[in-house]
């Protein structure tokens, strides 16, 4: 009887969204749905009942409010491409596709803004600026896939992160979709704009927690002049670590300043065939840009502190095409460590820069300790690290082994003074940790927020704020036991 209640509530419900939206915008079928009911996050699935794809804001607004009305989880979507579960429709309900608003609205010379709809893919935005001698900074290694929304309600960061910030530092206005169906306005294209709490800042990086972006301005800056890329090789992560702190020691920013240990550089050599020294320990890639003689001056001083801290050498790109080449095989390091095993997950715990070659260390301890497999890259100069486990979801025995190590890790870089994450989000992964870096205040601070925005939790339910949090004191009582 219960079902058939079900059965006929679901009906009613997909009569609505298809006067809405139209029928051939709402997918219920179970192929359909199935493609929907995973992201790039390893080992989460579940269906949702409707996967639906509104034209225009105002069609996205009376999803929110049909579904508000009827106690249906939503789950906005762009590509997927998030690492942290955060679009799996865990609880089943709506997915919010949002492919049809894909738009570039406008470009503002004037006041240097882009107007976009969420759906535009980021390498878009970024290759069509350029082309206007304009320059877009955030650059997630997945951006000629992932949308501009995604960006936003992940807070999106990327290898130009040290230099340029995230995506947070380039959003200036958002309209947002809000559970009760109304449209709403936030900043605007002003430089100075103190009127009230920073409701921009407040949705930048929600997770589809709280209402859904239907269209975004963002900050643009001129496109540096130029730019150069040197390689240096190491025998031992300690040295790497020194150079990273001594450069931003000296005064120096780089553009990037990326790190891979030698499993990672292997692989990507394997995969990219650009010939990357794969002798080293461990290479760091840095690029400066901006005035020709300030990147050649600070090259140089780069190079020659690299070498003090006992690079074995290092090594300029000799072109625009070779530098080019070495940033692309960064971007692949996931898909390449990827090839090796059936599954790999891979997190981005975070830690004060001055901490890097301790927590390399600490991550390559902890996976001989629990006895898996761990390479990590990252992006050094930030101390955003990617410790990536390679395994078999299929060996229950070793996914416990990983799970504990990858505890271990989060716990490892909240004592140094870092995050859970840097730039993925919390989603599913990593919300039952969240109190560890929070505290109870700080959750229940957060839990305020949601519930006067989304008081029928219908917005991406079951993520950020987990329904069976890991107690910090068990797990280092676990530790400790073994």
């Amino acid at each position: 009887m219960a079902s058939a209640k079900r059965l006929k509530k679901q009906s009613r419900i997909r009569e609505r969204l298809a006067e809405i939206v139209g029928t051939e915008n709402v997918d219920a079928s179970t192929s359909g749905r199935l493609v929907y009911s995973y992201d790039a996050t390893p080992n989460y699935q579940s269906l949702p009942d409707f996967v639906v794809s509104p034209r225009s804001a105002e069609e996205t607004a009376q999803v929110l409010k049909l579904c508000n009305d009827t106690g249906t989880p939503v789950y906005s979507r762009g590509s997927g491409t998030n690492l942290c579960a955060d679009t799996c429709p865990a609880k089943g309900g709506v997915v919010l596709l949002l492919k049809h608003l894909n738009k570039i609205l406008e470009i503002d010379r004037e006041n240097l803004t882009i107007t976009v709809q969420p759906g535009v893919i980021t390498k878009t935005i970024s290759e069509t600026v350029e082309r206007e001698g304009l320059f877009y900074p955030p650059d997630p290694s997945s951006m000629k896939i992932s949308t501009i929304g995604g960006n936003i309600s992940e807070n999106s960061g990327g290898l130009r992160g040290l230099k340029y910030g995230v995506t947070r530092d380039y959003v200036m206005a958002l309209q947002v979709a809000l559970p009760n169906g109304e449209l709403i306005r936030t900043g605007g294209k002003l430089t100075k704009d103190v009127a009230g709490y920073d409701l921009t800042r407040l949705f930048v990086g929600s997770e589809g927690t709280l209402g859904v972006i239907t269209e975004a301005t963002l900050k643009l800056i001129p496109k540096p002049e130029s730019k150069k890329t040197i390689l240096a090789l190491y025998q031992d992560i300690e040295s790497a670590g020194r150079s990273v702190s001594a450069i931003i020691a000296h005064k120096m920013i780089p553009v990037t300043l990326e790190f891979l240990d030698q499993d990672t550089l292997r692989a990507v050599e394997d995969f990219a065939h650009i010939g990357l020294p794969t002798e080293a320990k461990a290479i760091l890639l840095i690029v400066q840009d901006g005035p020709e003689e300030i990147v050649e001056r600070d090259i140089q001083k780069i190079a020659e502190i690299c070498r003090s801290e006992h690079a074995v050498d290092v090594r300029l790109a000799a072109s625009d095409e070779e530098a080019e080449q070495l940033a692309t095989a960064r971007r692949t390091a996931l898909s390449a460590l990827a090839r090796l095993k059936p599954t790999t997950i891979l997190e981005d715990a975070t830690v004060p820069r001055s901490e890097i070659a301790k927590m390399v260390r600490a991550i390559t301890d902890i996976a001989e300790k629990y006895q898996v497999r761990i390479s990590t890259f990252g992006h050094a100069g930030d101390g955003n690290l990617h410790p990536t486990c390679l395994t078999d979801a299929r060996n229950h025995e070793e996914m416990q082994r990983v799970e504990k190590a990858f505890a271990a890790i989060f716990e490892k870089a909240i004592e140094l003074g870092g995050t859970l994450t840097g730039e993925h989000g919390i989603g599913m992964t990593k919300a039952p940790y969240l109190k560890w870096k929070l505290g109870e205040t700080g959750i229940s601070i957060m839990k305020g927020i949601k519930k006067a925005i989304d008081p029928n939790g219908i917005m991406n339910p079951g993520k950020v704020f987990a329904e069976n949090s890991v107690e910090r004191t068990s797990v280092e009582r676990a530790v400790a036991a073994e």
